[in-house]
């Protein structure tokens, strides 16, 4: 079966591997669609993030939506024909976190097309992929695999979301428009959001970011001026969805928080950066850090598939997965591509 394969340092290349074995509770999914992420940008250009690193080849890819082909005997609520999205994480139910409710920072965490642990964990960009059927949340409406592949990104904001506390009658800024910036609008305006602006430094995606409910969409590189206003009497904003990982971005949005505002980081920086913790206690700021998500994935499935959020306008073009090098040359184009996914047939 055809597999996208990152081989260390970053050099990417698309491959035929063996198909695995249906297993006890488990079912087969042929992929239809599966998502680039930045994460698997990171790994195509730079070999890793951080400290994680591609020591052994390893496939892509955590972004996944397909059809159900095989069902292991005993496998209720899960049938052949279903379309469904891949739930990526797979917590061992075992661990101290696990039994405490956080599935989320399990120990044992196997994250698909993930480099953190050695040997890697393989990813899901690959024509067949054998999951356990508790993986699988089934969609019923006619939502191409496209719009279902993006539930493993909004599930990471309906997460933050979740950190973030009540957003209704809340003026909420979004600092960096990529996917999970514009799904992090998305999901503010859809949650009672009384204003919701997003910042960028380029325009592009900030155009994307309107079409899904921004009240305001600001190229701050094109007016700084924004950001001092923002900031007077203390501040505008209640909640801050930092979806960028950028410090100076950082910096200027804690300015433009009242006091007692709330931050969700949600981007991820390279490295480590300072953060202003004076201001942050002036303010009263309450920083929230939010890490992946879990029982939102079903959430995410259902909004998707009823179209209550219609994420259309981030899906920016498809490619054959034969085209790997070239999709993952366009994804890396802010100005062009805001999603951009492969199709496994």
């Amino acid at each position: 079966m055809k597999s996208i394969v990152i081989h260390p340092p970053h050099r990417l290349s698309v491959e035929d591997r063996a198909p695995e074995t249906l297993g006890p509770g488990q079912v087969a999914v042929a992929v239809k669609a599966g998502g680039i992420c930045g994460s698997d940008l990171h790994y195509y250009r730079h070999g890793g993030f951080g400290t994680v690193r591609v020591k052994e080849p390893m496939v892509l890819g955590h972004e996944v939506a397909g059809l159900v082909t095989a069902v292991a005997p005993g496998v209720e609520g899960i049938a052949v024909g279903d379309r469904v999205a891949v739930n990526p994480s797979r917590p061992c139910r075992a661990c101290s976190y696990c039994l405490d409710g956080l599935p989320n920072h399990c120990e044992s965490m196997r994250f698909y097309g993930s480099a953190m642990p050695f040997p890697h964990v393989q990813g899901a960009f690959r024509e067949e992929l054998v999951c356990d059927a508790v993986q699988c949340a089934k969609v019923a409406g006619d939502v191409s695999y496209e719009e279902l592949a993006l539930c493993e990104p909004l599930s990471v904001v309906l997460h933050g979301a979740r950190r973030a506390g009540p957003l209704l009658g809340k003026r909420v800024l979004v600092t960096g428009s990529g996917p999970i910036g514009a799904l992090a609008v998305a999901v503010s305006r859809h949650f009672g959001a009384r204003e919701v602006t997003v910042t960028d430094v380029v325009p592009e995606p900030l155009a994307i970011a309107r079409g899904l409910g921004a009240d305001r969409a600001v190229d701050v590189a094109a007016q700084p001026e924004v950001l001092t206003a923002w900031a007077a009497g203390k501040g505008t904003f209640d909640v801050l969805f930092e979806c960028s990982g950028n410090e100076h971005a950082i910096r200027t949005a804690l300015a433009a928080l009242r006091p007692r505002g709330v931050v969700v980081q949600l981007g991820l920086a390279g490295g480590e950066i300072s953060f202003p913790l004076n201001l942050a206690v002036a303010k009263e700021l309450e920083l929230r850090g939010s890490f992946r998500f879990h029982e939102e994935f079903a959430l995410a499935a259902e909004l998707i598939g009823s179209r209550r959020l219609d994420l259309r306008p981030l899906l920016t073009r498809t490619y054959a997965a034969e085209e790997a090098v070239t999709a993952f040359e366009a994804a890396g184009d802010r100005r062009t591509a805001m999603k951009i996914h492969l199709a496994f047939g």
